[in-house]
């Protein structure tokens, strides 16, 4: 279920869906790295201003499912027009600023971006510009990117399902919201 937040500016209201935390699991392959699985956790978060704060940390797996290492840190703002144009500054632990620009879908949750911009410091690797794709499925979280070096034209790189992280406060206030409930949990179904 997606939630609104009282506090939300009025202009993220179609990206609310993006809001909270994320955590979950995805592969990596791109030409010149090590392919891997990864767990992710994405934090969407907002403080009441036209932007939606974005964390995001994934780390390498093992066959089992452990942590190894971290793989990739990346943050960044978000933000969305009355026309549903998003834009989104990014910074990467890699080195690398990207100015994305793309829209939010007609009608469902879903953003495609683009790079528009790329800079790089010395120490980064090759990197040319990228697309992402970002779906929000049956209470889930999907995202899919491409991305492109001078070497490697655009193609598909990493991908990841993620779930909600539901905390304790947000457990009690969706059972507030339940009101009373019968005690033997059948005359409810009555």
């Amino acid at each position: 279920m997606i939630q609104i937040p009282s506090d939300l500016h009025p202009d993220l209201v179609p990206l609310a869906f993006l809001l909270g935390t994320w955590e979950g699991a995805g592969v990596s392959d791109f030409p010149g790295s090590e392919k891997c699985n990864f767990g992710q956790s994405v934090t969407f978060s907002h403080d009441g201003r036209d932007f939606i704060e974005y964390v995001s940390h994934s780390w390498v797996l093992d066959a089992e499912g452990n942590k190894v290492r971290p793989l990739e840190s990346e943050s960044g703002y978000w933000r969305i027009d009355a026309h549903r144009k998003v834009e989104v500054v990014m910074v990467r632990d890699q080195g690398i600023v990207e100015v994305w620009y793309g829209e939010l879908a007609d009608k469902k949750p879903q953003i495609d971006i683009a790079t528009d911009a790329v800079a790089r410091t010395a120490a980064s690797g090759p990197y040319s510009g990228g697309k992402r794709l970002y779906g929000y499925v049956k209470s889930d979280l999907m995202w899919v990117g491409e991305k492109a070096t001078p070497e490697v034209p655009l193609r598909p790189y990493m991908s990841a399902h993620l779930k909600k992280v539901v905390t304790p406060e947000e457990v009690e206030a969706m059972a507030k919201s339940l009101g009373d409930l019968p005690d033997d949990g059948i005359a409810f179904f009555k």
